[in-house]
């Protein structure tokens, strides 16, 4: 495990800024990376980071940045892997808005759009698989005890069946199912 400096924080949230077309959960794959190659980031922080940036106001990515940043630096770690993970999208958008209305409508630039959408869709898929991996299964328990019915935590994949059927049915705002699950957690833990 390589020790963390603000530098290293910097870069690398900016390359997770950089290559992590689509948005927040695009930039999971990047952040799994690194939680496996330095310990300032541990795997077992992985869903409360995912849990709190999902129900906090902002960007997902930008809200992880900054959760991560934090851990590993406090205030400052939280700026510097924040600018880190922005600056990229800044300097790129730049520079497209400046071309884009010229070449918009150029069958290559369409063409190029048309082969980011199914790469940013597998980033995507990807990240919930590892998502899914951590909350809804065990692992580690199915291969110590070898019973099949440890693959599964229960109660969370209860819960996860229970909220898809409420948000598919009742088509409440999120912010009343992240509250719901927040108080069941709350209860559930005691």
């Amino acid at each position: 495990m390589e020790k963390m400096t603000l530098l290293l924080l910097f870069y690398e949230f900016f390359k997770a800024g950089l290559f992590a077309i689509g948005g927040g959960l695009a930039t999971l794959p990047f952040l799994y990376d690194i939680a496996a190659r330095y310990d300032w980031l541990p795997m077992e922080m992985m869903p409360d980071m995912i849990a709190i940036s999902e129900s906090t106001p902002g960007p997902l990515g930008i809200n992880m940045a900054t959760y991560a940043g934090y851990h590993a630096y406090g205030v400052l770690g939280a700026i510097v892997a924040t600018v880190g993970l922005v600056l990229p999208s800044l300097i790129i958008i730049i520079i497209i808005a400046n071309f884009l209305k010229k070449f918009q409508s150029n069958p290559l630039v369409q063409d190029g759009f048309a082969g980011l959408r199914p790469i940013v869709t597998a980033l995507i898929a990807a990240a919930c698989w590892q998502v899914m991996k951590i909350t809804l299964f065990c692992f580690d328990t199915f291969q110590e005890t070898g019973n099949y019915l440890d693959i599964f935590n229960w109660k969370t994949l209860f819960f996860f069946v229970l909220i898809y059927v409420l948000l598919r049915k009742y088509k409440k705002h999120p912010v009343v199912y992240i509250a719901g699950a927040a108080a069941a957690g709350i209860i559930f833990q005691m």
